[in-house]
């Protein structure tokens, strides 16, 4: 019989289900089991690394994940089994969340004495936080759970692993982040006394590659550092497949320097731009032409890019020593840093793909999202980025600047409004029809208040004429225009939609209906994409949304959610509870109200009670429970009554039960003519044009600011007691519009949010064609804001036009040709926004 060793741990509960399920794995013959009534447990760790590979098995997914749970007396890692990858995939398996697991099995490891894991083949994810870590203050303390035998496996107590072919973790969203104890940090530098006498040039490197001499010992200062890049795929014998390039630099020029394998982890996070370094045992190899390299004019100083300084741990090992800035002497000749600092009133003038840095006072910070890279020949992997706006005090305009995750996971996850962010190494972008914007490279690093110390920028003249500048401001008036989080998508979409006949990667593909609903099927966490479909706008509705004040004034007094009344005297019900819990503004639906016959004399909209909201409620009701003064509108003709109820009938199964859910809500709408014959012969309707809370910007404040930050991040590796903030409320935003677009083909339709901009405060009207229309349902499609806009900063309160009056001019896209630009992004477990950003008429569009 199988026992485990708990009497070196106090106290320990005889009811922990971890223990209890690893105790009747061993009994069973099959090493599988079934738990009917599984504990919840808790997620506390979750660790993705490549796959191992076996010949002649398929290959779910390029990527394993080790997930470490808790049941609040043990710990327990475990494997995920690949056929639950999408769980995690989605953020539906999350760290900080409980989870029930409902099959596992008991896995040995064949080729090693003495180890074997838990492997979770089912298992049902909730979708609150924790209730078990709420009352864990350090997870760590908890005792690793092991099988008797196996106390002695480090794998289970150390941060590799449980898959032995692999030994280490990669990111958990990317794979150019550091990640996991392997990653050395800090380590101290030497203070030994260097003979120096016997060192090479850089200048001669190039005649020693050609000679195939064995170099003397180098002596240079590091000038730029890039980005890691990890080349792991199958069947790939090598442990640590990283890589990184450093340009060095000596009195006589400068040269790449690649860091290989092993020697990432050791010295990757010690080596920072100014460092200087002793190497002995390198090695020359010719420079691999296919690379990014930085823009080092400004350095003014010879650059040689036929051979490369090659670092590695073995054939010969490298030695590298890191040089204590106190023991670099004059006399050795090493250059300074320089930089190339810009200004944004001169951004404009630089040329396209030209490089700068910059420094500015971060004013919006958008989420972090996720674009897939196209061009990776390994496993499949993506980017991480997010949108900053910074402001330097010499133009109106703030910098607009797209930031990729640059192998600074800590920094980068911890940009906020009101600190100082420095840019080195930004690519200039110049595109039609919006302002110019800055992308990094793969040499940009990013610095943020608390990071700037001993960094070689701070004495640049630019830096410090730009901190003079922050020292005339009040913070209280540039908090005014912070915001942090919500849709944020740049650049503009241009004025003319051009497809190209010879070339089909084009910035927007305009896809089928039927791509599209593979495209929103395929998206992962925080994966954002830009699409176009071509077809008819046949349904549009205003979803009102109450004041977000009233909703949280509701929730936190937990009475009746407050009720207020719309223009025609509807009652709405608070929807705070849905934003709270991550849901939509309001209930998804595939049923539309009936049509409302337009006169072009009066265009009047009229208002009718959503039957699918009605659905939404304590107890569903039926069609016939609608009361009858509620059914304002035209009269129903027989069969449009007869079609409605049928259409009732066959979706009361779809509508969701919300936690708390809402009353009956009125709704603006327009629908074509056509629309209610046409809906009959729709195959399928995508009905993911809701608005989310995650699609809202929030106004930034430093008392909310962990919780912010935790809100447009990614979800964590780990779990700590800091990310039991409570969730922040939903941003202000008065309502948006619900579109149905109508694939070309009319055999698909799908809903997309319209959410046009009302204020030139709004991070999204940065860069904006300020262009005057009409205020048009189609003007204000295609602009993508109301007209005018108002300014904070000038008191202005323009009167903008109200949803009504806007939908009364709807009848201009009856059976109207369109092009609907689309941004989509997944946001977490089921919950994928659908936005559209523009729209084209027949006019606007052209084809190369």
């Amino acid at each position: 019989m199988t026992s485990f060793q708990t009497d070196h741990v106090p106290g320990v509960s005889e009811a922990s289900f971890l223990q209890r399920t690893l105790e009747r794995l061993s009994f069973t013959q099959s090493l599988k089991l079934k738990l009917e009534e599984a504990a919840p447990v808790a997620v506390i760790a979750l660790q993705r690394y490549l796959s191992e590979h076996s010949e002649g098995q398929q290959q779910l997914d390029s990527y394993s994940y080790d997930v470490t749970v808790t049941d609040g007396v043990w710990r327990a890692k475990c494997f995920i089994h690949h056929s639950l990858n999408h769980f995690v995939h989605t953020n539906t398996l999350r760290t900080g969340a409980d989870v029930r697991i409902t099959q596992c099995c008991f896995v040995y490891n064949e080729r090693r004495l003495g180890h074997g894991y838990i492997c979770i083949e089912d298992l049902s994810c909730g979708s609150e936080r924790s209730a078990l870590l709420a009352h864990i203050s350090d997870v760590c303390s908890l005792p690793m759970l092991t099988k008797h035998g196996m106390e002695r496996s480090l794998v289970l107590q150390s941060d590799v692993p449980l898959q032995l072919s692999r030994k280490h973790y990669l990111s958990l969203w990317n794979n150019d982040a550091p990640e996991g104890d392997v990653w050395v940090t800090g380590a101290p530098s030497s203070d030994a006394v260097l003979d120096v006498s016997k060192i090479t040039l850089i200048c001669s490197l190039e005649s020693c590659f050609r000679n195939a001499s064995k170099p003397l010992s180098l002596l240079v200062k590091i000038m730029h550092k890039s980005r890691l890049r990890y080349y792991g795929k199958f069947g790939l014998k090598i442990d640590y497949p990283f890589q990184a390039y450093f340009e060095v630099a000596d009195q006589s020029g400068m040269m790449s320097l690649v860091l290989w394998n092993e020697l990432c982890p050791e010295f990757y996070q010690r080596l920072s731009v100014g460092t200087v370094l002793y190497l002995q045992n390198y090695t020359l190899k010719q420079s691999y032409s296919n690379r990014s390299r930085p823009q080092m004019d400004h350095h003014r100083m010879k650059i040689f890019n036929s051979v490369e300084i090659c670092l590695n741990s073995r054939n010969p090992p490298s030695v590298i020593t890191v040089i204590s800035p106190k023991s670099v002497l004059p006399q050795w000749g090493l250059p300074e840093v320089s930089y190339q600092f810009t200004t944004r009133s001169e951004l404009d003038k630089l040329t396209n793909n030209s490089a700068c840095d910059i420094i500015g006072l971060v004013t919006f910070v958008g989420r972090v999202e996720r674009v897939k890279n196209k061009g990776s020949k390994g496993p499949e992997k993506y980017w991480t980025y997010r949108w900053v706006h910074a402001i330097d005090g010499t133009s109106n305009h703030p910098f607009i600047l797209e930031i990729f995750s640059s192998s600074q996971t800590e920094i980068f996850s911890r940009i906020c409004p009101m600190t100082y962010l420095v840019c080195t190494q930004m690519r200039v972008c110049q595109v039609e029809g919006s302002l110019s914007y800055l992308t990094s490279s793969c040499e940009t690093e990013i610095f943020i208040t608390g990071y700037h110390k001993r960094q070689p920028y701070v004495n640049d003249h630019k830096v410090k004429t730009f901190i003079q500048w922050t020292k005339t401001l009040k913070d209280n008036i540039v908090l005014q225009k912070t915001a942090v989080g919500g849709h944020y998508c740049y650049p503009h979409p241009p004025p003319v939609f051009t497809q190209s006949i010879t070339d089909s990667s084009a910035p927007v593909p305009l896809v089928a209906a039927a791509d599209l609903k593979k495209e929103l099927e395929s998206l992962q966490y925080r994966e954002h994409k830009k699409v176009a479909i071509q077809g008819q706008i046949t349904a549009l509705r205003y979803m009102k949304i109450p004041n977000s004040n009233d909703s949280q004034a509701a929730v936190q007094k937990k009475q009746v959610p407050h009720v207020s009344i719309d223009i025609c005297g509807q009652a709405v019900q608070d929807t705070y509870d849905h934003l709270s819990t991550g849901q939509t503004l309001e209930q998804p639906s595939t049923t539309y109200p009936e049509k409302v016959s337009t006169s072009r004399s009066k265009r009047r909209i009229q208002t009718r009670c959503d039957l699918t909201e009605l659905k939404a409620t304590q107890s569903l009701l039926s069609c016939d429970d609608v009361p009858a003064k509620r059914r304002v509108g035209h009269k129903h003709t027989e069969e449009e009554q007869e079609h409605r109820e049928k259409q009732c009938d066959s979706e009361s199964d779809e509508v969701h039960e919300w936690e708390n859910p809402t009353q009956d809500s009125s709704v603006l709408y327009w629908e074509s003519s056509n629309w209610l014959q046409q809906k009959q012969d729709v195959s399928e309707h995508l009905t993911q044009g809701g608005l989310y809370h995650d699609s809202i910007s929030q106004k930034f404040t430093s008392d909310e600011k962990n919780a912010l930050l935790q809100w447009c991040n990614l979800q964590p590796t780990r779990w700590t007691p800091q990310h039991n903030t409570d969730p922040i409320p939903p941003g202000p935003c008065p309502g948006y519009y619900k579109v149905t677009i109508l694939g070309i083909n009319k055999q698909i339709a799908v809903d997309a949010a319209y959410l046009p901009v009302v204020s030139s405060d709004e991070p999204r009207a940065v860069g904006l064609r300020d262009d005057p229309h009409g205020n048009t349902m189609v003007s204000c499609l295609s602009s993508g804001f109301l007209c005018p806009l108002g300014d904070t900063a000038s008191h202005s309160d323009p009167a903008l036009p109200q949803p009504e009056e806007i939908l009364a001019t709807a009848s201009e896209l009856e059976d109207a040709h369109v092009v609907c630009v689309l941004d989509i992004c997944h946001l977490g477990e089921d919950k994928v926004e659908v936005l559209i950003s523009k729209l084209y008429r027949v006019t606007h569009m052209s084809l190369d």
